[in-house]
């Protein structure tokens, strides 16, 4: 195996420096990509000259351009067959590359991205397949249920892309890539993408890339973008000390991680009782539950949103404020996760722990592991900035119609806006999934919208609205 761990400062992070088509980089910069992260800088020459790939980036690091561009390079636009695909390990993650990919094809007319996940109607997918697609993004599981039909042809494919693959390693999925990559094309290009490196990695390497060339980037929040502080607790405490955190600190947007199911369920219902509008993000959610929690909480229509560990894999939220552990987790690793999903870019964030007595001992492994001394602060220095309640500043409308109806977010917005008189600035993110659209809008006009946008026209035709909860 060839090793080569570029220090970002070595390379030049003008995307002009690619060998790109001047319409990618003319939508690049439309798109407001200026210059390459590390990451980027450093996979995209040896992806862009057809290398196989083993690149340790995290979420958030702009590894999906990094592999995008790359799989778009190689992308016939007139051949109609599946030319690349994309393994990743849930289907949020996969709905944001689908996302990103398809920004990034604009400079070309007619890529079609499609969608393969479980959660979602099989014979929606069969009918999309029908009608072709140039590259597949999907779920192992979900990917294997189309091999097995026959439903999905893999044989113009020339690009195999591992998304997050230590994720789909530790959720069970090693099988399933093993068998997606057998029956790839021998000839292809291959790009792994790892936060971190376990034994599963190299065997998967091993197994299915050609002479890859390994790129490791440091890119760890520094301690000025994260500020970690740890508060003592009493177990019958716990839960409050969440609160009290969120009335002193008031962000916007918050992820608290609880070790289990039952410990998000509670603490939502105390959350719920204080006024807090909080989500849960859990195993035992349906995913059309699931979707609408997702679309809240990132068009910040919710200020609080309770997961486990497993249930947020993959997810990416942009403008974090702050990350609460309500219980320290026994990895280290999991930790360096959790609070990373906060302090992205140039911003900064907050990490907030709480630990019991009988917690100290997973402190003091995040201490060792990571190379810090924790800052701790009394819960008694918690005090509520203010007496009004801490409410997001948005609120989700939701349309019965997606994309099975056609609609974009440009027909909500034009309704919105030309038909209603509302101003642009006063909506948020419009989502548009298979068959419902969720449109974001100014918390003190929520009802009002409903009942006009109730009484209007999408795309001529009237729709149901409904206002959800938050």
């Amino acid at each position: 195996m060839n090793t080569c761990a570029p220090r970002a400062a070595e390379k030049t992070s003008d995307f002009a420096s690619l060998p790109l088509p001047p319409a990618t980089l003319a939508n690049l910069q439309r798109l407001g990509y200026t210059r390459m992260t590390p990451i980027q800088a450093a996979s995209l020459p040896l992806a862009l000259a057809g290398k196989d790939l083993i690149a340790q980036a995290k979420t958030g690091s702009g590894k999906t351009a990094a592999f995008a561009l790359a799989l778009l390079a190689n992308l016939n636009p007139r051949r109609f067959a599946v030319q690349s695909l994309v393994l990743c390990p849930t289907r949020e993650l996969a709905d944001q590359v689908t996302q990103e990919v398809r920004r990034l094809a604009r400079a070309e007319d007619h890529i079609k991205v499609l969608t393969l996940c479980g959660g979602s109607p099989m014979r929606g997918q069969l009918a999309s397949l029908e009608h072709g697609a140039h590259i597949v993004v999907g779920t192992p599981g979900r990917i294997m249920d189309h091999l097995a039909r026959g439903s999905l042809a893999l044989d113009a494919l020339n690009t195999l892309v591992l998304d997050e693959a230590d994720r789909m390693l530790d959720m069970g999925f090693h099988d399933d890539i093993a068998s997606v990559a057998r029956q790839c094309p021998k000839q292809r290009q291959t790009l792994l993408f790892s936060a971190t490196y376990p034994e599963g990695i190299a065997k998967l390497a091993a197994a299915f890339l050609r002479e890859p060339q390994t790129v490791t980037v440091a890119e760890q929040p520094s301690a000025t973008q994260i500020r970690q502080v740890f508060f003592e607790v009493r177990e019958d405490e716990r839960l409050h000390a969440v609160s009290l955190l969120l009335n002193h600190h008031r962000p916007v947007s918050t992820l608290a991680f609880c070790n289990t199911k039952q410990q998000c369920r509670n603490l939502v219902d105390v959350l719920k009782a204080q006024g807090f509008a909080a989500l849960e993000l859990h195993g035992d959610l349906d995913q059309r539950d699931r979707d609408q929690v997702l679309v809240q909480f990132a068009n910040r229509s919710a200020s609080v949103l309770v997961a486990t560990d497993i249930a947020a894999r993959g997810l990416d939220i942009a403008e974090l404020e702050a990350v609460i552990n309500v219980d320290v987790t026994p990895e280290p690793a999991t930790h360096t996760h959790r609070i990373g999903r906060t302090g992205r870019v140039d911003a900064e964030g907050w990490a907030f722990s709480l630990s019991s007595l009988d917690e100290m001992g997973r402190v003091g492994q995040i201490e060792h592991a990571l190379g810090f001394t924790s800052q701790w602060q009394p819960l008694a220095a918690l005090t509520p900035a203010t007496r009004e309640p801490l409410r997001p500043p948005m609120a989700t409308l939701q349309i019965a119609g997606g994309r099975k109806e056609k609609i974009r977010p440009g027909d909500v917005l034009g309704a919105l806006t030309k038909d209603l008189g509302y101003a642009a600035t006063q909506i948020g993110k419009i989502n548009v999934n298979e068959f419902s659209t969720y449109v974001a809008v100014e918390r003190g006009i929520a009802g009002e919208v409903l009942k006009k946008l109730s009484a209007a026209r999408v795309k001529g035709k009237s729709v149901k609205v409904r206002l959800l909860e938050g």
